[in-house]
């Protein structure tokens, strides 16, 4: 499928994803986000690909929400559409692990789709916020929820109320982002993450995913009940007999998904 608003390309099991709209500073409007929808869709739905890479520019991941498409909209327009969310949320629903690779701005919906994917690589010169309130309304895709369960809700309601941006060396102190490198090799050490994932056996993967994710969602009892299960399920499968007998034979584990 050609797209107008991003470039995907896959190779060798990576799917990456970039954000196009550099004339805007990716600001993301409903055809950026139902075509990144697509395109989460088409990667999880191809058996080659094991995992994606979203970016932006060097200037911006994105710098929120297109105000130019939402300035006229009224109540009904954005309740009875709901406005971006199922298109966004199919970011945080897909079963393949997503890494963000975050350069420049990521504000607003761009923060909110980044902290959608499963971990952040930032690099020295991103900035993250929720100005929302400079506009006045309040984050839409999931910010005020899932910032303050990255960050704690201090430092999360300090920057929903102000609109303060955080620098990518207070993310990583912060919980926000696993970890910060120069600008210049965020594609490379994202990539290198995501090549690393995809030697691995991606029944695993996923079922690391869902219990990491149960984690944030539930209580210790009931999330340390459904990684309980999710370990013990694995024993029926192929990679694990292959990774353990790999790891008593010393040598590289061959994962067949099976």
């Amino acid at each position: 499928m050609a797209f107008k608003t991003i470039i995907v390309e896959i190779d060798d099991h990576i799917a990456t994803i970039q954000l196009n709209r550099p004339d805007a500073m990716n600001a993301i409007n409903a055809e950026m986000l139902a075509e990144l929808a697509t395109a989460i869709d088409e990667a999880e739905a191809n058996e080659k690909v094991r995992c994606i890479v979203l970016s932006g520019t060097e200037k911006a991941f994105a710098a929120g929400a297109d105000v130019n498409e939402m300035a006229d909209r009224s109540f009904a327009d954005m309740f009875g559409g709901d406005y971006l969310a199922a298109d966004a949320e199919r970011i945080a629903s897909c079963r393949k692990p997503i890494i963000a690779a975050v350069r420049g701005y990521a504000l607003g919906g761009g923060c909110e789709i980044a902290m959608m994917c499963d971990f952040i690589i930032a690099g020295d010169t991103a900035k993250f916020g929720q100005p929302e309130i400079n506009l006045g309304i309040v984050a839409g895709l999931g910010g005020t929820q899932r910032l303050a369960r990255a960050v704690g809700k201090a430092k999360s309601m300090e920057m929903h109320l102000t609109g303060r941006f955080m620098d990518a060396e207070e993310a990583e102190r912060s919980g926000l982002v696993s970890r910060v490198v120069p600008s210049k090799k965020v594609m490379e050490e994202a990539m290198g993450a995501a090549h690393r994932i995809a030697e691995k056996s991606l029944l695993t993967v996923m079922a690391v995913k869902e219990a990491v994710n149960r984690s944030q969602e539930t209580s210790l009892r009931e999330g340390t009940l459904h990684e309980r299960r999710l370990f013990n399920a694995l024993f029926a499968t192929e990679d694990q007999a292959e990774g353990m007998s790999a790891f008593i034979d010393k040598r590289e584990p061959q994962f067949r998904d099976k």
